[in-house]
């Protein structure tokens, strides 16, 4: 669509996980419209994509505007998700969310093209990107005059080139206040083994990053070990990241030192590490592994943390095992101080290049100098891998005892 063409309409749309940004962006772009272009009229599919495939949405009202900062407030939705891709034709049959013998995306571009949409911001990770990515070259090929403009969102930061997502700074402080806790229970019983479990399927990011914030703290507490609160025993013993290679014989020899003084450890586990070699144990034993529509492995239903504390358990001579896990609580979380500054900064850009039609996913460009811009979707990737050897996290692994 020319640039000079007038955006008179817009819809927006949250897909995927959660993750502590979906409110503040959906509160940022209705906020950001009203105050450059209040004569724009707003739309929200609800829940993701399935409500574009089913035409299903709900109008911005001017009640709405009016009180539309009160969701940096919040966590979740206010528009609700679903994990949906649209050329994952089969699945969109089974859910009832298209025809037999439709096209989603041909679906999706007619009911954007009947609701009179001239840009639709998606606001999602990888998955709900690269599906945008999709819908925005089928719209372009196929001559329907429609800008996308997406704005990132992941908890585990792990989409190419986007330096920073939406929502997983503040997705390492909760997960950092939730372990204080869960590691709390080191006291409940002896030779304790805790397995905190964090998300990230591919990228150990957020792992990294919610033992950085988790140590940030335990550095500023005032201990009492003459009591028997030791700091010690509250610590990070290990990190175990998708990107590293783990030796457990090695690791547990070591462990079990630990265990032997403190009678505890602690592990900070990422949900990725170790998820091929546990999926290639079901699949020798002819189990099936449960996959999402987009092909992932359903990582809840594998439970990493219950297989590491097992490999674990008696290596270590623990009397007593627990995996928690962090990411329903940190990932629906209301946007930190951090976050809500880059979300602030994301969707006021978001909406500028909506106005002038310049379609990309909203980031800091690592590919380009870090620069925030409408980055291109056909350079879109999920799995961003985070790089072990960061100083940050060197340092936090020397301080920790761990190999690297």
């Amino acid at each position: 669509m020319p640039e000079s063409t007038p955006v008179r309409k817009v819809a927006m749309l949250t897909a995927g996980g959660l993750a502590p940004c979906l409110s503040s962006a959906v509160g940022g772009l209705i906020e950001r419209y009203t105050e450059i272009a209040p004569e724009v009229e707003v739309i929200a599919y609800l829940d993701g994509y399935a409500g574009l495939l089913t035409g299903r949405s709900i109008t911005v009202s001017p009640e709405m505007r009016a009180t539309a900062s009160r969701l940096h407030r919040f966590g979740g939705s206010p528009i609700g998700n679903s994990r949906v891709k649209l050329t994952n034709v089969a699945d969109c049959v089974k859910r009832g969310l298209v025809q037999e013998g439709q096209d989603p995306l041909h679906v999706a571009a007619e009911q954007l093209t009947r609701d009179g949409v001239d840009v639709l911001h998606t606001i999602g990770g990888d998955d709900t990107n690269t599906t945008a990515a999709d819908l925005a070259a089928y719209l372009a090929t196929n001559d329907y005059e429609l800008t996308v403009v997406g704005l990132p969102k992941t908890v585990d930061n792990d989409i190419v080139p986007v330096r920073q997502s939406l929502g997983a700074w503040t997705a390492a402080e909760q997960g950092s206040i939730y372990a204080r806790n869960i590691i709390a229970e080191h006291s409940s019983n002896p030779r304790m083994l805790i397995v905190h479990e964090v998300m990230g399927r591919h990228c150990g990011w957020l792992t990294a990053a919610t033992a950085r914030v988790y140590r940030k703290w335990l550095a500023a507490q005032e201990w009492a070990p003459e009591l028997g609160v030791d700091p010690r025993r509250w610590d990070v013993h290990a990190v175990y990241l998708p990107e590293q290679k783990l030796d457990l014989d090695a690791e547990a020899g070591r462990l079990r030192s630990l265990m032997d003084e403190l009678g505890c450890v602690n592990i900070f586990l990422s949900e990725g590490a170790g998820v091929d070699a546990i999926v290639g144990e079901l699949e020798a034993a002819g189990e099936e592994v449960p996959r999402d529509p987009f092909g992932h492995v359903k990582i809840d239903k594998i439970n990493p943390g219950a297989w590491f504390a097992k490999q674990f358990a008696a290596r270590v001579g623990a009397e007593k095992v627990m995996v928690q896990k962090s990411g329903y609580f940190s990932r629906s979380a209301a946007a930190n101080s951090d976050d809500l500054r880059l979300i602030k900064s994301c969707t006021d850009l978001a909406v500028e290049c909506a106005l002038r039609h310049e379609g990309g996913l909203i980031g800091h460009d690592e590919e380009r100098g870090g620069r925030l811009r409408a980055i291109e979707f056909d350079r879109i990737k999920g799995g961003k891998e985070f790089d072990p050897s960061t100083p940050w996290f060197a340092d936090l692994i020397g301080a920790i005892g761990q190999p690297a």
